[in-house]
C-alpha cells in the first residue's frame, strides 16, 4: 500500500510525520490506502495502539480518513495540498474568468479612510486590555444585521469569513464530527473542514440553495452542523427564496442541536432579499440553540481588509470570543475602523447594478446558443459540462481561463465556474459563443445540463 517506500520511525508522532512527509510528497495520492494499523504495528515491531496513535494524528490533522471497516485512506483533498496552492496557469493575452476577487473597479478607495482610522479611536483601543470592539463598525453590523432580521444580542468580529467559521467550529465541534456543506460549494471550506479533522457531508444545491430532501437526508445522518450561503453562492450563485427558506427552517427545527452557519459573503453585492434561516421569519424564535450569521466585506469593501462581523446565540459568540482573547486577541482597531467607516459611506446600488448587468449578459447570451447555466445572484455563472478537462482546455485555446468545477465539488456532476467580476456586457456574446462551440465540438450537440 505503501510501495516500494517502507516507514522506519517506531514513535506515534513519527510515524505520522513519515506518513505526511510521503502525502505532500505526492507518493502517496489521494485515496491511496494506508496498511490496516495491526499489519503495520507488526512491521514495524510496535504495539497497534502506537499506529492507532499516529493515524488519529494524521485525521486531526487532516490529511487521512478512517472507514471502519474499510481502513485508512488518504483524503481526496488532503488539507497539505489545498486547492488554493494550486492555480491555473493564466498565458499571456488570457482572458481570467477563475479569479474569485470582486472587481477593483468598483471598489471604494481605502485611503482616506484609513487615514483616519489612523488618528481616531479611544485611547485604549487596539492596546492589550483594550476593548475588542469598534463601537462604529458594532453600531454598522447591529444595523446591517437587524434590517434582516438576524439577532443582535451577541456579536464579534474575525479576520475574514473563513477565520469566523473556522472559529465557530472550533468553539463546539470535534474531530470525527461531520457537517453538512452543499454540493456544489466552497473549495476553502472543503479544504478548512478536513484540517479540522471534521467529515464533509454534501447536500446537494439548486437554483434555490440546499435542497429541502438534501438537507432531510443529512440531518438524518447526525450531523453536528450546517454551513449554508442563502445568497451568492460559490459556485452557482443560488439564492434561498421564502418557501424554499421557510421549509428548511422547519426542518433544522426538529434537530434543535445542530450547528447553524450561515455565511453571507454577498452582503452589499447583492440585490436578493437576505433570507436567514437561524430564526423563524419575522424576527422569531430561533430555529435552533447554535447558530452564527458571518458576513464578510470582502467582495464590497476589498478582500485586504480582512474583516467578517458575525452574530449569533451568546453562548456561541462568548466562546468564540473567549477563543480569541488567547490567541489573536483582537482584529486590528484601524481595520475596523477604516471597514466601518466604508461601509457607512458605501451605496450598494451601482456595485449590484453592475455585477446583475454582466451575469444577465451572459446568461442570457448562453441561453442564446442553448446551453443550460445557473447564476442568479453574486459573482460566478456555473455552467454543467460533460468533461471538465476538455472544456477549460478548449476555452483556454479560445483566450478565456475558467475554473473547472472539481475545485467546488464533492459528488455533484461535473461544472465550470465562470467569474463574470473581470467582465463587462459587452463581452459575453464572444465568450457564450465561444463556451458553445467548445461543448458542441466535444459532443455535437451543446452540452448543459
Amino acid at each position: 500500500m505503501l510501495g516500494d517506500y517502507r516507514i522506519t520511525a517506531r514513535r506515534a508522532n513519527d510515524i505520522a510525520g513519515e506518513i505526511e512527509a510521503l502525502v505532500t510528497a505526492g507518493t502517496l495520492a489521494p485515496g491511496a490506502a494506508l496498511p490496516p494499523l495491526r499489519d503495520l504495528a507488526v512491521e514495524l515491531g510496535v504495539n497497534p495502539n502506537t499506529v492507532a496513535a499516529a493515524y488519529r494524528l494524521l485525521r486531526e490533522r487532516g490529511v487521512i480518513e478512517t472507514a471502519g471497516r474499510r481502513g485508512s485512506r488518504v483524503l481526496p483533498r488532503p488539507a497539505l495540498t489545498p486547492r488554493d496552492y494550486t492555480p491555473l496557469e493564466i498565458p499571456e493575452g488570457v482572458r481570467d474568468l477563475a479569479d474569485g476577487n470582486p472587481d477593483a473597479r468598483l471598489l471604494p478607495d481605502p485611503a482616506p479612510a484609513l487615514a483616519a482610522a489612523g488618528r481616531g479611536g479611544a485611547p485604549s483601543a487596539g492596546r492589550y486590555g483594550g476593548p475588542e470592539l469598534d463601537p462604529s463598525l458594532l453600531d454598522a453590523a447591529r444595523h446591517s444585521f437587524a434590517a434582516d432580521g438576524v439577532p443582535v444580542d451577541a456579536i464579534g468580529v474575525a479576520s475574514g469569513a473563513l477565520d469566523a467559521q473556522e472559529r465557530i467550529f472550533q468553539a463546539w465541534l470535534r474531530s470525527g464530527d461531520a457537517v453538512a456543506v452543499e454540493d456544489p460549494g466552497w473549495g476553502s471550506l472543503f479544504d478548512l473542514l478536513p484540517a479540522l479533522g471534521l467529515k464533509l457531508q454534501p447536500m446537494p444545491v439548486d437554483d434555490e440553495g440546499p435542497t429541502v430532501e438534501g438537507l432531510r437526508a443529512v440531518l438524518d445522518t447526525g450531523v453536528r452542523a450546517v454551513v449554508v450561503t442563502a445568497r451568492a453562492q460559490n459556485p452557482t450563485g443560488a439564492a434561498l427564496g421564502p418557501d424554499r427558506a421557510a421549509q428548511l427552517r422547519a426542518l433544522l427545527a426538529q434537530h434543535p442541536d445542530v450547528l447553524l452557519v450561515e455565511d453571507d459573503h454577498g452582503h452589499g453585492i447583492v440585490e436578493q432579499t437576505y433570507r436567514t434561516l437561524c430564526v423563524e421569519g419575522g424576527g422569531g424564535a430561533p430555529t435552533v440553540r447554535r447558530w452564527a450569521v458571518v458576513r464578510s466585506v470582502a467582495k464590497s469593501l476589498g478582500p485586504d481588509l480582512r474583516v467578517a462581523v458575525f452574530a449569533g446565540d451568546r453562548e456561541t459568540v462568548d466562546r468564540v470570543r473567549g477563543r480569541q482573547r488567547l490567541g489573536a486577541g483582537w482584529v486590528s482597531h484601524l481595520l475596523q475602523r477604516t471597514a466601518a467607516a466604508l461601509w457607512h459611506a458605501y451605496d450598494p446600488a451601482p456595485t449590484v447594478a453592475s455585477y446583475r448587468a454582466r451575469r444577465d449578459a451572459l446568461l442570457e447570451g448562453l441561453a442564446r446558443h442553448g446551453v443550460a447555466a445557473h447564476g442568479r445572484s453574486g459573482l460566478y455563472v456555473w455552467i454543467p459540462v460533460a468533461d471538465e478537462t476538455s472544456a477549460v482546455a478548449g476555452l483556454l485555446q479560445r483566450g478565456w481561463a475558467v475554473s473547472p468545477g472539481a475545485r467546488y465539488r464533492l459528488h455533484s456532476a461535473p461544472g465550470l465556474r465562470l467569474t463574470v467580476s473581470t467582465l463587462d456586457p459587452e463581452d459575453c456574446p464572444r465568450l457564450a459563443e465561444d463556451v458553445a462551440a467548445v461543448l458542441q465540438r466535444r459532443s455535437g450537440t451543446v452540452r448543459g445540463v
